[in-house]
This record gives structure tokens, sequence and C-alpha cells, in this order.
């Protein structure tokens, strides 16, 4: 049998099979094509999402840093003259003492000692009105319940006449910084009395003078 003339070569035949198949395993450009674009979108995506992912923590961190360095220069000035503060409550130390030691008769009968008395009492006032004006407040801690965070408990005096654990003596007086204890308060505290009724959170926030 012949075909436009010319015989079949039976070698002919396993040749074409084998184009066939290898035509077969090519992928096809047009499918390829429109694959690609597919792709690439995916990636893309994926790729726009972990940036926004990295952009969004990176501003987070950002504003952490920035709040937190907001926070340590605020506290920078708060706290800057703390050392400056606890030299100067020594000088009004020195100046209470000094006061309590002159006797009240003697201030009556000499002129001249009570105007040195006033005077040491104007700069006293003068004195913790400018501790005041930097945030330096003195505790006040007589009569109140002892708070282990602004006093310092020095002794026991027994007294069945006031609550356990009331502060009845005051040895130095403490101050505070802003809201933290610049120096506690030294005190004697009641014992043998009966015991004091649960604090209040109004107590527990602090006994500072304001």
């Amino acid at each position: 049998m012949t075909t436009s003339g010319h015989p079949l070569n039976p070698d002919q035949a396993p040749e074409t099979a084998d184009a066939a198949q290898d035509n077969a395993a090519q992928p096809n450009p047009a499918e390829a094509a429109a694959a690609s674009p597919v792709a690439d979108a995916s990636a893309l995506a994926a790729e726009a999402a972990d940036l926004r992912d990295k952009l969004l923590r990176t501003l987070a961190e950002m504003e952490n840093l920035r709040r937190r360095t907001e926070r340590e220069v605020a506290d920078a000035k708060s706290y800057a003259i703390a050392a400056f503060a606890r030299d100067v409550l020594n000088v009004a130390d020195n100046m209470e003492r000094a006061l309590a030691a002159v006797p009240a008769d003697a201030v009556a009968h000499d002129p001249a000692l009570k105007a040195l008395v006033e005077g040491v009492q104007l700069t006293e006032r003068e004195l913790a009105k400018a501790l005041d004006k930097h945030g330096v407040r003195r505790v006040e801690a007589a009569g109140g319940r002892f708070d282990p965070n602004l006093h310092q408990a020095m002794f026991e005096i027994p007294n069945p006449d006031v609550p356990t654990g009331t502060v009845v003596q005051v040895v130095q007086a403490g101050y505070v910084l802003g809201e933290r204890i610049l120096r506690p308060a030294l005190v004697g505290v009641a014992k043998g009395g009966p015991k004091q009724a649960p604090a209040t959170p109004a107590e527990d926030g602090g006994g500072a003078n304001s």
C-alpha cells in the first residue's frame, strides 16, 4: 500500500510515535504564560504581607522606644536633684535642732535672741518652700499608721492607749521627691495597744504631705 505514490517505510513509524510523545511532554507555551502571572501575583502578595508585618513591628518598636525615652528624660529631670536635696535636708535638720534647743522662756526675755530665732525660723520656712517647689515634700508621720515604705522604725514604745503600730515619736523627719522616697522618717512605734483596723486604699497611698 502506498501513500501519495510512495511506499510506506515501516522503519519511520517508531520515530513518528517518539516525536509525538516528546511534543506531549513539553509544556504548552500558552498554558505556561497563563500560569506565570498568577504565581508572580501570589509571590508578590506574600512578600507585601511580610514587608507590612515587618513595618508594623518596626513602628511599634519605635513607639515603645519613644515612650521609654520620654519617661527616662522626665525621670532624669524630676530626680536629678535627689543627691543635692539630701544634702540640703541635713541643713534643714540642723536648723530644726537649733530652734528646738533654745528655751522658750529665754527667747521671751532676750530681744536679741528672739530676733535670732525669728531669723532662723524665716530661713527654715524659705528653705521648705524651695524644697517644695522642686517636688521635695515632708512625710507627716506622727500619729499615723506605721508605713514601711515611708518610715523606718528605730524603737518600740509600750503604750496601751494607742493602737499597736502607731507612730508616736519622730526622731528625724522623712521626705519624698515626687513619687519616690528621698529619706524615710525615723520613728518610734507604739506596742501593747489594741490592734489597728485594716488599712484602706487611701491610707495605703502614702503619708507624704502635699
